[in-house]
């Protein structure tokens, strides 16, 4: 009968104070006796009393259900009966409920072909089990996300070459992995962007910068030159020595025309603004010179040659350049909002922008009848200029009495609020309203009239549409027939 050596009290000792630092403990089984046996530190991985008496059947209903349970008892009866070593990591369940990773090895002592004792070491390495685990998971999903990640990346050594590359990055070049990999980094660079690369490369291998960034020119499998927004950090070890290079090479070559082409509209936009601009100052000068010459040729002709003005032509012609001189007029003020590039705004009060309108239109209230209710905080501020705010409110008021409904006084409602960067200045009357549907798109147009009024020149709105614009501003209209309209007036606050 085989009977292991009792070793000595010293030798106790030690071996108690390794498998305490090495949480590892040792078991002993007896095959004929079936007897088993475990160390106080077994016992203790385990979370069982000290004078826990253990037994097979018992021991292994530590083990978890599953792959370690059905992998132990294999092993376990591998060693009994194949005489066969084992050694592996397998999960317990500890008395208390824990979930624990453990080693467990088994080594079969052999007399005459027959296991006669079997001792093991049991091994507490949980810790360090999940941390791998851990770890491992982790790389797996850094793995996945360079792999899968819609950006290019690349893992690039020191001298250039590709260490690893993702599937975004191989689309953009248009080579495969292996394909890419037999090229270097400059390979692929445009040979005018090399100098740069170099230097940043350098700078980065010798500490002077931790990663870079720029805009730069690739050449991808058909010669074709992309754009790409590159960004390439160094990575070094524990000892600050560089080991390669982290690079995201984000394709932005579409981005790139599309900018191109709204530069080429932009250009083209400004050329345009600018024969506008010509055409203003022509509406501004020239033809209000040619008008001015007709209107003389025609009083000459009155005074020095009053025969030939008696005929039914000469009237026609008068009323002709008059009418063209009202045109030009109308022409000369628009133009002359459109050609002011930098105005000079000031503070303006609402409040008393409002009460100067009142006051410059008073008789005309007076005479209409017209009820004012006006709701302005006396501290709002706009950012404009004086003479535009008094035509625009100017318009807004006269239109108001002007389009009332008829055999009624005008009825008028004017509040202001403040919305971030804007006065909302709204207007509301009672009077004929518009029919928005049929007159919508034109109601701010040039010479649009929307009512049957003698003094209907259709201009207002057109001018005041301007000046609001050329405040920074916009405005918005709802209305309808019969009913009145409301107008919001949107205007910078004054900072």
């Amino acid at each position: 009968m085989y009977t292991p050596n009792t070793p000595s009290h010293n030798n106790i000792n030690l071996l108690n104070f390794i498998q305490e630092r090495a949480s590892i403990g040792t078991w002993e089984y007896n095959p004929k006796s079936s007897e088993l046996n475990w160390s106080n530190q077994t016992k203790k991985i385990h979370e069982v009393a000290l004078d826990f008496e253990p037994n097979v059947e018992i021991g292994l209903t530590f083990y978890k259900e599953g792959h370690s349970l059905e992998t132990i008892n294999e092993l376990f009866t591998n060693c009994l009966e194949e005489h066969k070593d084992f050694d592996a990591e397998v999960q317990i369940v500890t008395a208390t409920g824990k979930d624990k990773w453990v080693r467990a090895i088994g080594i079969p002592i052999v007399e005459n072909n027959e296991c006669v004792f079997v001792q093991g070491l049991f091994q507490d390495i949980d810790n360090r089990t999940k941390n791998a685990k851990a770890l491992a998971l982790k790389e797996e999903q850094l793995r996945l996300t360079f792999d899968t990640a819609l950006v290019g990346m690349a893992i690039i050594d020191l001298e250039g070459q590709w260490i690893n590359v993702n599937k975004s990055l191989c689309k953009t070049f248009g080579y495969n992995k292996e394909e890419i990999k037999s090229l270097s980094f400059m390979d692929l660079t445009h040979p005018d962007d090399l100098k740069k690369d170099y230097k940043a490369m350098l700078s980065m291998m010798s500490g002077n910068l931790d990663y870079f960034e720029t805009e730069k020119r690739y050449i991808n499998k058909k010669g074709e030159t992309i754009w790409a927004q590159l960004f390439i950090s160094i990575v070094r070890n524990d000892n600050g020595v560089p080991q390669h290079f982290v690079a995201q090479i984000n394709d932005h070559t579409e981005i790139k025309k599309s900018s191109e082409k709204v530069n080429q509209l932009l250009r083209t936009t400004e050329d345009q603004n600018k024969r506008l601009l010509n055409f203003a100052h022509i509406v501004s000068h020239n033809l209000r010179s040619h008008y001015g010459n007709l209107d003389m040729l025609l009083d000459i002709i009155e005074m020095d040659l009053p025969e030939t003005t008696d005929n039914e032509i000469f009237p026609l012609v008068k009323q002709a350049v008059s009418h063209l001189g009202e045109t030009v007029a109308n022409l000369n003020e628009v133009a002359a909002i459109n050609i002011q590039k930098d105005l000079k705004t000031e503070k303006l009060n609402l409040l008393k922008c409002f009460n100067g309108a009142f006051s410059s239109i008073s008789a005309l209230i007076i005479e209409s009848k017209t009820s004012v209710s006006v709701d302005i905080d006396p501290d709002i501020a706009i950012k404009g200029v004086p003479a535009y705010l008094d035509s625009i409110i100017l318009n807004f008021l006269t239109n108001a009495i002007k389009y009332k409904k008829p055999q009624e006084p005008a009825k008028i409602e004017i509040n202001a609020r403040v919305d971030q960067d804007d006065v909302i200045l709204e207007i509301r009357d009672y009077g004929q309203g518009i029919d928005l549907k049929k007159y919508g798109e034109k109601l701010f147009g040039m010479y649009k009239t929307f009512h049957k009024h003698e003094d209907s020149r259709g201009l207002g709105l057109f001018i005041t549409k301007n000046q609001i614009e050329a405040l920074g501003g916009k405005i918005d209209v709802k209305s309808q027939v019969n009913e009145g309209t409301t107008f919001y007036i949107y205007l910078k606050k004054y900072e």
